[in-house]
């Protein structure tokens, strides 16, 4: 039911946005809570998005960058659907009321008017969110994560990624399952587009290049165009030293703070 209904909402949206120049990209969510339909044209990008946890379905807008959706995303519409108890009428009702609201005069006109906007050098996503988007894949980081988390600040990405999330992506690559390397690649295709500097640099320099040659086109060709082009250069740095991360204090246990507490 839950898929048939965003199929639903999802086909109405486009047969409302295919007028005003959109098209739908071919897109699958990194997260297994999501479901997510993309529409973009040159300026503007739409998005329908259902949590599975919350049953929200949201109908988002954001601007184009010449890389893609700029990822600053605001929500026009929210409305809740339940598979267990609601049915295609109610996926019908937030279909027409996504469309109305797509269809209207001064959403029309925004989105002609709208410009595109030219993404910055640096993204939004840090070494810590990139670090949560491998959950999906290996559900045992989660603890590792707030392990680190309460052990360090800020979150050592460099250090992390290495330890924790290295050999997993190496074992995934060699051994792994064409919908697993799929799901892999557009993980780090995604936050590389979205990420900042140090996030880039992790994607590239320490998970693509830990990589073993022998491994490494099993994986590209899942990449994306720019993270291809990033991982070509990249490889020059195999086996040279970089400058190790700067190490950061280590954070008291929370046994510890309750004990300074208490003297």
């Amino acid at each position: 039911m839950l898929n048939e209904a965003f199929t639903h909402i999802s086909e109405k949206v486009e047969a409302a946005l295919q007028p005003q120049g959109f098209t739908r990209a071919k897109i699958t969510s990194a997260d297994e809570n999501e479901l997510v339909s993309l529409f973009t044209s040159e300026n503007m990008a739409y998005s329908v998005i259902y949590y599975k946890d919350k049953h929200h379905t949201l109908l988002r807008e954001c601007a184009m960058t010449d890389d893609g959706p700029d990822n600053n995303w605001k929500t026009l519409a929210t409305w809740m659907f339940d598979p267990e108890h609601d049915t295609m009428k109610e996926a019908s009702s937030i279909a027409n009321d996504f469309c109305d609201a797509l269809s209207a005069p001064s959403a029309v006109k925004k989105a002609k008017q709208a410009k595109k906007t030219k993404k910055s050098d640096d993204g939004n996503a840090d070494p810590l969110f990139l670090s949560k988007r491998f959950i999906t894949l290996f559900p045992e980081l989660k603890d590792e994560i707030r392990e680190e988390q309460d052990c360090y600040y800020p979150f050592r990405g460099v250090t992390f990624t290495r330890a924790s999330i290295v050999p997993r992506v190496n074992k995934l690559v060699h051994e792994g399952r064409e919908g697993e390397l799929k799901k892999l690649g557009n993980i780090l295709s995604t936050q590389y587009t979205n990420g900042d500097a140090d996030t880039r640099s992790i994607i590239t320099i320490v998970i693509l290049n830990s990589i073993p040659e022998a491994d490494e086109a099993r994986i590209e060709e899942h990449l994306g165009d720019n993270l291809k082009k990033a991982f070509t250069y990249a490889k020059k740095y195999r086996n040279k030293t970089v400058k190790p991360e700067k190490e950061k204090k280590k954070k008291k246990t929370i046994a510890q703070r309750l004990e300074g507490m208490q003297r």
